[in-house]
């Protein structure tokens, strides 16, 4: 048997399917689209559920893909084991009411066995237990004798998820031999040993299941293959797990080669090897698709996988950035199957950059305040770490766990692992509680759903603002409906409309809908599953039905003042990578007829330089009046013209792209000016941070510009009526009423102190000594903590040696403040534990440092009880 590479079984298995009659489609974003059951892409069949329920009409009926996926449900066992990963590549072959059980059998069979070349007698399927269909054709057509096929139980070979299709499915393994086996009497297949590897999983999707445990037949029945191209090639290679086929093999011996150590001399160092390669892979390939870190959703876990691997970069002896290094191996191995590495390289490198550093910071911070935590646990006299405090450097900090137990280890403290659990078990279930309840989509489910999945729109808005079209379907906010009737709100759907839906950032068209019985306002257009565009609003007078002939006339006004917002977009993203560099990527926007916001990659706040250069650029473009062009185009010849791309998007075989002239190119589906002109004018409002490494702009164009600036004329007159000034002497008449504020608090501090020490009278006769060592415990009125602690500086150094206590009321607020001189620290005298004491007479709570400590309280009326009490805490402290 040739031992084949990862991409040579990627090409194969596509290729052969594509023989078979079936549309061999790229792999879908990790990010899923309108399914908000799922947090990223996990397998083959996860983005064609909308096929799969008959909400959208699949391409062909027969789909073939090599999908990327991410599972983390098992990440605390990467690199322990060889056999977990976060990333994959999942091989399926799927059916939409076309071919069977026959086929998808026979076929799996031929490639197994004919096209990759494995030993017939090594491979051994199973079926579910009450499947005799599947069990005939292994038996009958393959021709694989009955102590050949196994017969398993639901667990093992029934799909079925919650509610919704389900169904049997039959799995292949492969027997790989007795020097991979258990060496237990009775060692077969099912066994948890490595000796027998499933590779291939065919489920027959038949039932439809009523979430009470009732099975129905389905009219339309589907198969759902997966096959595990890392698996296959494990099998094909002949070698010990993922992490030795060939494409991997190569970045796990760049990250031995960056960290100077051998794999498999080592267990712990191994662990390290094999979590760093699992995790930059993930890594690589969620950035790619446009994911950033955060500290939530699918960016959190991004940051998460980052982060453990930087871990245990450093675990290896690695000192500097290298995980950028590292996804250059992954980019190299996988760009044959995903070209999209190659070209997002810069940016990925960025991104993996710019976490890892942020990740030493948050190391260095981490240790600062496990530190702390440590000392803390001195004090008390304890050798366990909360597990309250374990979870706050966990969950606030970004620390990991295993590394606060190694650290505390290392000087004989240990964490409670029950309290960190349940404090990791809380979060999740408030996460828990915080869903919705969804459908099998994991949407909500709405009218929508019901409509016939055939029905679509067609869109003619790019040339026209007002079309005739006739009425498909009708629904209110709850039901379908054959009429709307005046005041009733509600959703139209027409063959063709003038009407753009919201999508790609630019709000939908709002307008009217006229028949010869009614008018329907619109005050938003959506786009659905299936292509339908929804007209949303409500019945202004008499009634409109299904099958009317009906005018769609497009709000003029709004639509040009969003093409303004959209079409400055564009030029802004271009401007922007002229000013910063190319590494901008667009992460999201928001188009108006009011605004436009550009979310964007950069890893700084702007300057106002860089903001003025942007903005004068933008602004010199739409003075060149540039023409605004359109053109349908393969996305391959796009890309090679220079357009631009949505990072992450996903686009068909014809795309639209629009031109500015010779400045701007991009693949867009919005609707534009005809000449940069039109814009009239652009201003920024805004830069922000919204997220790590992503950047907001708010801006304005035309005749925003103007109301702008119109009200900024406004608030600069009222200004100056209230200076009782000209606009031109408002920022010098500031200026000057600054610097004379300047000079009347400097006096006023300069008065209270005087009236501090005043109140205090000749204090240095209330000096006491307690065993040998001076202290000042007394009240003063009316003056605040900065009061305090200036009076608690100049009393420290008439005493010279020994502790100061100071007590105040202000406002009804109490202030405490202890101060310790090194002699009396060697004593043991403590100013945060004295002050935590002195807190709890006076009802409140405070700490610090061993040499100055603070806090507050409320019952000011106990402040002589606390004040007496300093004598008796000094001794207990000392002796």
């Amino acid at each position: 048997m040739e031992k084949y590479g990862v991409n040579d079984l990627r090409r194969m298995f596509l290729e052969f399917f594509e023989s078979k009659g079936h549309l061999a489609m790229k792999s879908f974003s990790l990010v899923p689209q309108n399914d908000k059951s799922l947090l990223l892409i996990n397998s083959g069949m996860a983005p064609l559920k909308p096929y799969f329920t008959g909400a959208e009409i699949p391409p062909r009926t027969r789909v073939t893909t090599c999908q990327k996926c991410i599972r983390t449900g098992d990440i605390e066992n990467v690199g322990k084991t060889a056999r977990h990963g976060t990333f994959f590549e999942m091989l399926g072959n799927f059916s939409f009411g076309d071919y069977f059980k026959h086929e998808a059998i026979r076929w799996s069979w031929e490639f197994l066995t004919e096209v990759v070349g494995l030993d017939p007698d090594r491979l051994y399927p199973s079926v579910y237990l009450e499947d005799d269909e599947a069990f005939d054709i292994w038996n009958k057509e393959i021709g694989l004798a009955p102590e050949r096929i196994f017969r398993f139980g639901k667990e093992d070979n029934f799909w079925e998820h919650g509610s919704g299709p389900c169904g049997p499915c039959s799995e292949i393994y492969y027997d790989r031999g007795e020097k991979y086996g258990c060496g237990e009497p009775g060692c077969t297949v099912g066994c948890e040993c490595d000796r027998y590897m499933e590779v291939w999983n065919n489920v027959f999707t038949q039932f439809n299941n009523d979430g009470e445990g009732n099975y129905t037949e389905l009219e339309q029945k589907n198969i759902d293959t997966g096959m595990g191209l890392e698996r296959l090639a494990v099998v094909v290679q002949d070698v010990d797990s993922l992490f030795d086929v060939d494409t991997i093999e190569a970045l796990r011996n760049k990250v031995c080669e960056i960290a100077g150590v051998i794999y498999g001399t080592d267990r712990e160092t191994d662990v390290s090897i094999r979590l760093i390669t699992d995790h930059i892979r993930s890594a690589t390939f969620m950035i790619s698709d446009g994911i950033m870190p955060t500290n939530e959703g699918r960016g959190y876990v991004l940051r998460r996988l980052i982060r453990r691997a930087a871990r245990h970069g450093r675990l290896l002896g690695i000192s500097h950035l290298f995980l950028a290094k590292l996804s250059d191996s992954v980019i190299q191995g996988s760009k044959d199957g995903y070209p999209e590495l190659e070209e997002k390289k810069d940016f990925i490198f960025n991104v993996l950059n710019n976490e890892e550093k942020q990740f030493h910071k948050t190391i260095d911070q981490g240790l600062r305040i496990l530190s702390e935590m440590e000392e803390k646990l001195t004090a008390e006299g304890t050798t366990t770490l909360s597990g309250e405090d374990a979870f706050k450097l966990y969950d606030t900090y970004g620390f990991p766990v295993d590394l606060t137990k190694e650290i505390l280890e290392e000087k004989n403290y240990r964490i409670d692992e029950e309290g960190f659990r349940k404090s990791m078990d809380e979060q999740r279930t408030r996460a828990r509680l915080a869903r919705e309840t969804t459908n099998y989509m994991g949407a909500d489910a709405t009218v929508y759903d019901q409509i016939d999945p055939s029905v679509t729109t067609k869109f003619v808005g790019y040339a026209h603002l007002t079309f005739t079209s006739r009425v498909t379907v009708l629904t209110t906010e709850t039901d379908l409906a054959d009429a709307l009737m005046e005041g009733q709100k509600g959703t139209i759907f027409v063959e063709e409309t003038p009407f753009y839906a919201t999508m790609g950032g630019q709000i939908g068209d709002c307008g009217t809908i006229r028949t010869d019985n009614g008018i329907f306002e619109v005050e938003e257009t959506i786009k659905l599953l299936g292509g339908k565009y929804g007209h949303v609003g409500v019945m202004k007078s008499g009634m409109i039905s299904v099958s009317d002939i009906a005018v769609l006339e497009v709000s003029t006004e709004a639509r040009r003042a969003t093409e303004q917002n959209h079409s400055a977009t564009h030029l802004l993203q271009k401007a922007l990578k002229k000013v910063l560099g190319a590494h901008v990527e667009q992460k999201g926007s928001l188009v108006t007829p009011t605004r436009l916001r550009f979310d964007f990659a950069h890893f700084a706040a702007m300057t106002a330089e860089e903001l003025d250069q942007v903005e004068k650029l933008v602004n010199q473009e739409i003075q060149a009046q540039l023409e605004v062009s359109t053109d349908i185009m393969g996305i391959e010849d796009a890309k090679k013209s220079g357009a631009m791309a949505l990072f992450g998007e996903k686009y068909g075989d014809s795309v639209r792209v629009v031109s500015m002239g010779d400045f701007s190119k991009e693949l867009c589906g919005g609707t534009h000016v005809h000449n940069t002109g039109e814009i009239i004018l652009f201003k920024i409002i805004s830069e922000s941070g919204i997220a790590a490494g992503v950047r907001r702009i708010e801006a304005l164009t035309g005749n925003g510009v103007i109301a702008y600036y119109k009200q900024q004329e406004g608030l600069l007159g009222q200004a100056a009526r209230e200076l009782k000034c000209n606009p031109s002497e408002v920022a010098e008449k500031i200026t000057h009423m600054q610097a004379e504020l300047k000079t009347l608090n400097s006096e006023n501090e300069s008065l209270k102190s005087k009236i501090a020490q005043n109140s205090m009278g000749d204090v240095m006769n209330k000096i006491q000594e307690v065993s040998g060592i001076k202290l000042l415990a007394v009240s003063v009125s009316d003056v605040d903590m900065n009061g305090l602690r200036d009076l608690g500086d100049q009393l420290k150094d008439k005493l010279g040696e020994g502790v100061v206590i100071l007590a105040s009321a202000k406002e009804g607020k109490v202030s405490l403040l202890a101060m310790v001189t090194d002699e009396a620290q060697k004593r043991g005298a403590h100013a945060g534990k004295f002050i935590k004491e002195l807190a709890s007479v006076v009802g409140g709570g405070g700490g610090g440092r061993p040499n100055m400590a603070q806090a507050g309280g409320k019952d000011a009326s106990k402040i002589p009880d606390a004040i007496a009490k300093a004598a008796e805490i000094l001794k207990k402290q000392i002796d």
